[in-house]
Order: structure tokens, then sequence, then C-alpha cells
């Protein structure tokens, strides 16, 4: 009976459940990178702090970034089970990146930031040796690095090859996802401030286009924070405002063919995060996370153990999803 009765509540009022098996490894942290390859799970944060977990998050083994300065980790790239590069994210020489080739027994310094009034937002390659890295406006543009020897080395892209900035436009380290890449040489980062942007590469990084989105965007905290794809190759754009993380339902956009399309149902609040497994996709932010059955077209709230929880980050890779967020709260959820 209890069985069916939650059924019922689930269809009446358009709600998914699910259980999941949180924790908190490190106490006060802030999880904002995640990622999952050949199963295993890696998260990143505050505090040079990386964790892994070999057995589905059983067990986690802290293998942080040891005797550097500290800062926080807000994105990672990881090319197989023993290679990783993590991005510090913060005001001039906090911005950095540091490789590990053997499962983090052991970082290195890899790039390190060269301009003091440069900030590190998010990485992304589209393999071991090619990639970007996307920054805040350097010189009245955004800084958009582009690196062919796996972050040893990194030119910039020209000012003249971006659309010039908007007034009081900026780009969000939320959680690693505010540039992404596809398989076919092509990119996008998005942006807010009073706007809503994304931003697009056909080559590899060399010219870039602006389009405005239709998110909320009315305050200079405000905008797009994140992008993603579903399995069939659509483009998502998310966002909200940080300081009003519960407020407003204009926080998802997403691109079929040449238009673009609001998915209804979606929880209003701030998104930093979505994956996909197969048509099943999951958007999240710190207070909240939804749940979509039909590759994100429409989306309905998704409570976690009983109740509305959230988290900063998420990555799916094959069946295993891995989520992270504040206080150190982790999980990693098998389909």
């Amino acid at each position: 009976m209890k069985l069916f009765m939650l059924l019922i509540s689930i269809c009446c009022f358009s709600v998914s459940a699910m259980e999941w098996r949180i924790e908190s490894i490190a106490s006060g942290a802030s999880f904002r990178g995640s990622a999952v390859f050949e199963d295993i799970a890696w998260v990143t944060g505050s505090g040079n702090r990386v964790f892994i977990s070999k057995d589905g998050g059983q067990s986690w083994q802290d293998i942080s970034v040891k005797g550097q300065p500290l800062t926080d980790f807000r994105d990672i790239e990881v090319f197989d089970a023993n290679t990783a590069i993590v991005m510090g994210a913060g005001a001039g020489g906090l911005s950095k990146l540091y490789i590990t080739k053997n499962q983090g027994l052991s970082w290195e310094l890899l790039f390190d930031n060269p301009d003091d009034l440069g900030f590190f937002n998010s990485i992304a390659f589209w393999d071991r040796n090619n990639g970007l890295l996307l920054g805040d406006p350097v010189g009245g543009c955004y800084v958009i690095l582009r690196t062919s020897d796996g972050g040893k080395t990194w030119q910039r892209i020209a000012q003249a090859e971006l659309p010039e900035m908007l007034d009081k436009e900026v780009a969000f380290a939320a959680s690693g996802n505010t540039l992404i890449v596809d398989k076919r040489s092509r990119a996008w980062f998005t942006s807010g401030g009073f706007s809503s942007s994304v931003y697009s590469s056909a080559d590899s990084g060399a010219h870039w286009r602006r389009r405005p989105v239709a998110l909320y965007d009315d305050t200079q905290t405000a905008g797009g924070y994140g992008l993603a794809f579903n399995t069939l190759g659509d483009l998502f754009v998310f966002g909200g405002d940080y300081q009003q993380r519960d407020k407003h339902d204009a926080n998802m956009v997403y691109r079929k063919g040449y238009v673009w399309h609001k998915p209804p149902g979606a929880t209003p609040g701030l998104r930093t995060a979505m994956a996909c497994y197969q048509e099943t996709c999951i958007a999240t932010g710190k207070l909240s996370t939804d749940i979509s059955h039909d590759h994100g077209y429409s989306w309905q709230p998704l409570l976690i153990n009983g109740e509305s929880q959230g988290f900063f980050t998420l990555a799916i890779d094959g069946n295993t999803l891995v989520a992270a967020g504040h206080n150190g709260r982790v999980v990693v959820h098998q389909f």
C-alpha cells in the first residue's frame, strides 16, 4: 500500500524519487568539479581537494594536491584511469593547472596563470593534446587559451576573433561547465551579467560568435552558468542567479536544430550542472535537482532520499553518475 501511494503521489504531482547514498567526505569542503572514467569517480573542490572512488562510492581516497598554495579546484579533465588535469580558479596566481599521471599519487604544476588580472573559469579538451581554457576578461575581452601539447603551453586567441563584449558581461566559474567541446572541433561557452549569451566556435576555438539566449539575467550575478549535451546531441544552456538560488524558472533552454526552446517543468532556481544517461537527464544546483525522462525536453522535481536536495556538480560516464556539492557531500549512483 505504501508503494502504491508513493506511485500515486509521483504521478499526481509530477515528482520523481530516487534513493542515493550520500555522504560527507570532507567537512566544510565545497566540491565544484567532477568526472567519471572507467568506473572511477573523481571530485575536486576547495582547499586543493581531490578525491577518487574506485568502488562505486563505497569508499573515497584523498589524493589532494599537497604542499602548494591553496586554491579552489573548479574543473577537472580526466584522460584515462591515471591521468587527469585539475583547474584552480582564483585571482592571478591562484588560477593554476596541475596534472597527475599516476592516479593522484603525485601532482605537478602544469600551467601557472601569467596575468595578475586573470581568473580561470573552465577547461575542456577534445583529446589528450588539444584543448581550451576560458578565463575572465583581460584587456577588454575574454581570455581563451588553446593548447596542442596537453596543456604544457598555451596560446591566447586574438581579441579580433571574438565578438565585442556586452556591457557588464561576465563568465561564471561555477562548476566546470562554462566551457564545453564536442568531437567535431566545435566549442561553446556561456556568460551572464545583465545578459545571457552563448559563444560558439566551429574551428577549434580559432574564431567565435555570440548568440543571446532567454535565461533569467536581470542582475549582475545572473545569466548562463553552464552547458551540456543530451545523448541526441542537443545543446542545453542553464543558469539563474547565485544570489537568488531558489528563484526564477527561466533557468534552462535547449537548441534543437536552429531553434531555442524552454523545457517545461523545471524547479525554479540556479542550475550549475547537467548530465544524461540514455534518455534520462539530471540537472542540479545547490538547493534542488530535476530529472527528465525524455532527453531533457521536459522536467520534473527529483526528490533524493525523500527530500529536495542539490549539488554543485555532476558527471555521467556509461551508467555511472557522480554528484558533489557543499559541505563535502558526494554520491555515486548506478543507473
